[in-house]
């Protein structure tokens, strides 16, 4: 079967599979290309297995897919992204531009901190404890209309990361859920 790793980038998106034979092979296409295809990592498979343009990609075909890009973490990089929100935990609205306050150069007066990644924070009335348990349950209404507003704004991505979400997801996959009710194009 095959394995497919997959890097996406803002102009060309690159392939490396390993065969069922167990060799490996790479393949380099456009990112964007209209009139050839949809998708370029799609596209890209369906070279490596040499099929027709659109057919369908037999699943018993493939054991994995993996893919990464490097067009958010240039966006990042870049501070080219789109308007942001962060939704987080009340009282750690401001937990990212406190930071870790290193302070490579100690005796600088005038300290320059990096632009943030979003431009409004959500600090949502919610609370996991450190296992994961609901200490205090999300309002949704009251969250409806803070994300709501945000939106009207224009705002359309959305970072939602509360207090101890790895332990229980629940609250974080509510808000997500709501986001994408309301319209946000990333969540």
């Amino acid at each position: 079967m095959w394995e497919i790793w997959v890097d996406r980038g803002g102009t060309f998106t690159d392939i490396v599979a390993r065969r069922p034979d167990g060799s490996l092979v790479s393949h380099k296409l456009l990112s964007e290309n209209p009139e050839r295809y949809d998708d370029a990592a799609v596209q890209g498979i369906r070279d490596l297995l040499k099929l027709q343009p659109g057919a369908a990609i037999p699943a018993n075909t493939i054991r994995s897919v993996k893919m990464g890009t490097t067009v958010a973490t240039n966006a990042l990089l870049e501070r080219k992204g789109d308007r942001t929100l962060l939704v987080t935990t009340r009282g750690f609205g401001d937990s990212l531009r406190i930071g870790y306050q290193n302070r490579p150069r100690l005796f600088d007066r005038h300290i320059v901190l990096p632009e943030l990644l979003y431009e409004k924070v959500i600090e949502v009335n919610e609370r996991l404890d450190a296992s994961g348990n609901v200490l205090i349950p999300i309002d949704i209404h009251e969250v409806q209309n803070d994300l709501q507003s945000a939106f009207n704004t224009g705002i359309r991505a959305v970072a939602v990361s509360f207090m101890h979400g790895f332990r229980n997801p629940s609250h974080e996959i509510m808000v997500a859920a709501i986001c994408e009710e309301i319209g946000f194009s990333q969540v």
